[in-house]
């Protein structure tokens, strides 16, 4: 099977890869025969050492093409010419697959930190490449980037990750739109981005499907928004707030206290969107503000 490439596209700068160009008859030949793929003008992604290696064969190997691209895929699932490099591991390496899947297992297994969620994310986006159909893949991205959008560690990427949960559980729900528990993490998406209305459109539609007692929480959820009962700012931007409360704690504590004190002061916010950890935080730098409190300055 030929590997063919998009030869308007350049290829994405990724650190530790070096870009080569095989001979146009090159093959990519290996396990004792059972891989034999033709290649078609497809920049093949090499660790620097392996790049540096085969500048002087003049051939990339079976295991050097492999390396290559799993790493290239790994820091950058989005990177050009991503669904022809996740093509070749899916025929020619399942040693690799096997690897990416049951990582991804192994972190859906387990309370992580944050970075692991990041790689989580990345090692699901590879498999999309691979299985673009597969709805579970999607809903399973985007409910990961919903929980990194709400850890405290990670608060600073808070809309990135919103938007980017809005965007993968969109499209799970274009491929399974009939998945009620996606649907409702979809309309949360919109809600947390201030998109009251677009929510509203996708939860109304799922009251009728929903069971007791989660038609009742719905239509708690459903009637708030008819009354306006909703945060002073859209959910996204407290947390963002937050985040640049933290940022600032080591040169203003005492603007760190009065955004904290603000975002916690919304109980509409804090009774949807629990706060203990915040408030943990405050009560802290509460207790630390006498010692660092300026001549004249609040306590």
């Amino acid at each position: 099977m030929t590997a063919a490439a998009d030869t308007t596209l350049e290829p994405t700068p990724l650190a530790g890869i070096s870009y080569f160009q095989p001979v146009a008859d090159y093959r990519l030949t290996g396990r004792d025969g059972a891989v034999d793929l033709a290649w078609d003008n497809l920049p093949l992604p090499l660790l620097d050492e392996d790049y540096r290696a085969v500048v002087e064969s003049g051939t990339p190997n079976y295991d050097q093409v492999g390396r290559g691209i799993f790493q290239a895929l790994r820091i950058n699932p989005d990177c050009a010419f991503a669904v022809r490099y996740a093509a070749v591991l899916q025929q020619a390496y399942p040693h690799i697959i096997a690897e990416i899947g049951g990582e991804a297992i192994m972190l859906d297994a387990k309370q992580v930190d944050t970075p692991y969620l990041d790689r989580k994310v990345t090692l699901l986006k590879i498999m999309t490449l691979m299985e673009p159909a597969n709805a579970g893949l999607w809903r399973e991205i985007g409910r990961t980037l919903m929980e990194k959008g709400s850890r405290l560690d990670a608060l600073h990427l808070a809309v990135q990750a919103w938007y980017g949960a809005e965007k993968h559980l969109c499209r799970s729900l274009e491929l399974e739109p009939e998945d009620l528990a996606t649907a409702y993490q979809f309309g949360e998406t919109h809600y947390v981005l201030g998109h009251y209305e677009q929510a509203l459109a996708v939860w109304e539609p799922l009251l009728p499907r929903c069971g007791e007692p989660e038609k009742l929480r719905l239509k708690a959820r459903i009637e708030a928004i008819r009354r306006a009962e909703l945060p002073k700012v859209p959910p996204v931007d407290y947390l963002t707030a937050l985040a640049v409360a933290l940022e600032l704690r080591q040169d203003d504590l005492h603007e760190t206290v009065a955004i904290i004190e603000d975002v916690l002061a919304d109980r509409v916010f804090c009774d949807q969107f629990p706060m203990t950890e915040v408030a943990g935080l405050l009560e802290q730098f509460q207790r630390e503000l006498p010692a660092t409190a300026p001549a004249g300055g609040r306590c």
